[in-house]
């Protein structure tokens, strides 16, 4: 069987699944859960060895990025879920009497498409296989071809935990991608570069499919040091976030903005840390990542290549390892290509900036395309939460990095060109169901208010009474 011919039986298999209403009990949703949680506890090990032959992964922060967070993620869907999927009630207010009970029913969509990036291959499959489920729907995950190690064990995982009918990983490239997408599925979930983003919305517009996307910063996230930041605990924060995947991170700095008051004062505190955290032979470490590719490896090196005079730290890799060390660029312009751009590698351009010209820097930023995540180091809190409230990105930190996609009740997601849609507990299964109105009517005691004719004072007064 081709694959063409294989994958429309998968989709045809899991429509016959759903129809049959066995994903639609609550409880049984929550035995699933279980079964998941418990089939990534007993893979862990081979989980974190895949990680490390895939992205050269420590196990720790193999755990601790991947692993760890998706238990956390099951975790809080399976105490939540009762509570989430219960059915509203309201009242339908007397112009609807006697028929004045609505129900708010949470349904699932049907059969969904999860299509994950090689990044995090682990949680961005199984963390929104997570939400799917919870959500009463079937899933076919589309896993990346570049982290083959991951999709492989992943390919293993599902099949031993899970009926093909109900939940398929489908492994291969783009063109396996694109045979998935032209397929009729009933919700889409994507996550990756806008570029990517743009053609899945196309094709699901073809049948009118809903979608959540979950794209990268595609002019960058932004961060903003200002002259009054602690700047040792700016520099090793932002050292640490860097370091994390070798970059690779969709809501990972793409650049610097720092007040040249203290600009001399910020890169020292920044070289000091990258090199407290991974040494200053970053390539040689064995628990630094490395980049997904060959071809990753190459845009990295050429990019920095092209700043190698303003290089002040790192600049230097193994193409046989595919590692690339931290790199700091200063001084870089904010009309710079580098910092135009959505990096995906341990390259950091340093741009700085008058601190009083904070407004200016904050209008160039806004122009741009709207980021995924926006960090703020500075003691002024007060300015922080304006500028987070006026601002549009996805989601970010005052005085912090990332933490805020670990923060359990509260939704990771995008805007605009950084994505649609959100996730993560709560949010995750209203993305992945539809809220359905169900007014249930009586017979008894009904007016004929609605009903011609609509003469009469009386009927006139009374519907002018209830619909105010």
């Amino acid at each position: 069987m081709d694959m063409e011919k294989h994958i429309s039986a998968i989709v045809a298999d899991h429509r016959e699944y759903f129809r049959s209403g066995a994903t639609q009990d609550i409880s049984w949703r929550l035995s699933q859960l279980r079964k998941l949680k418990e089939a990534v506890l007993l893979h862990e090990k081979e989980l974190e060895q895949a990680l490390y032959e895939d992205l050269g992964r420590a196990p720790l922060e193999a755990y601790f990025c991947d692993i760890g967070s998706l238990i956390l993620e099951i975790n809080e869907t399976i105490r939540g879920l009762r509570k989430w999927a219960r059915p509203e009630t309201h009242f339908s207010g007397f112009h609807c009497f006697p028929s004045v009970i609505t129900k708010v029913y949470k349904k699932p969509y049907g059969v969904t498409l999860i299509i994950s990036p090689f990044n995090f291959p682990i949680l961005l499959s199984l963390g929104v296989l997570t939400a799917s489920i919870a959500g009463g729907n079937t899933a076919v995950i589309k896993a990346s071809s570049k982290s083959e190690h991951c999709t492989e064990l992943l390919k293993r995982l599902i099949s031993e935990t899970f009926p093909p009918e109900y939940v398929t990983v489908i492994d291969g490239g783009h063109d396996a991608a694109d045979l998935c997408l032209a397929q009729r599925f009933d919700k889409i979930f994507y996550t990756g570069s806008p570029k990517v983003g743009i053609h899945v919305m196309e094709e699901a517009a073809k049948n009118l499919t809903p979608v959540a996307l979950e794209l990268g910063g595609e002019t960058g996230n932004w961060c903003v040091v200002r002259k009054d930041a602690d700047l040792k605990d700016a520099a090793r924060k932002i050292a640490f976030f860097k370091i994390l995947n070798s970059g690779q991170i969709c809501i990972n700095i793409n650049q610097v903005a720092v007040a040249e008051e203290v600009a001399e004062d910020f890169l020292r505190e920044l070289k000091d840390a990258f090199t407290a955290q991974i040494t200053s032979d970053a390539v040689s470490n064995p628990e630094y990542p490395r980049l997904i590719t060959k071809a990753a490896y190459n845009k990295c090196s050429d990019t920095a290549e092209q700043y190698r005079d303003r290089i002040l730290y790192g600049g230097f890799g193994n193409a046989d390892t595919l590692k690339y060390s931290p790199t700091i660029i200063y001084p870089v312009e904010i009309t710079e290509e580098i910092v135009q751009r959505e990096l995906f590698s341990p390259l950091l351009p340093i741009v700085p900036f008058k601190d009083s010209e904070i407004d200016r820097l904050l209008d160039t930023i806004e122009r741009r395309e709207r980021g995924l995540a926006l960090y703020l180091f500075t003691k002024d809190i007060a300015w922080a939460k304006k500028t987070m409230m006026r601002m549009q990105f996805g989601g970010g930190c005052i005085n912090e990095v990332c933490m805020h996609m670990m923060v359990k009740g509260v939704p990771f997601n995008g805007v605009s060109h950084s994505g649609m849609g959100a996730y993560h507990g709560e949010w995750g299964f209203r993305e992945f169901t539809h809220p359905s109105a169900v007014l249930i009517g009586s017979s008894f005691g009904n007016l004929p208010l609605r009903e011609h004719p609509y003469s009469g004072a009386l009927k006139e007064k009374l519907i002018r009474l209830f619909e105010r």
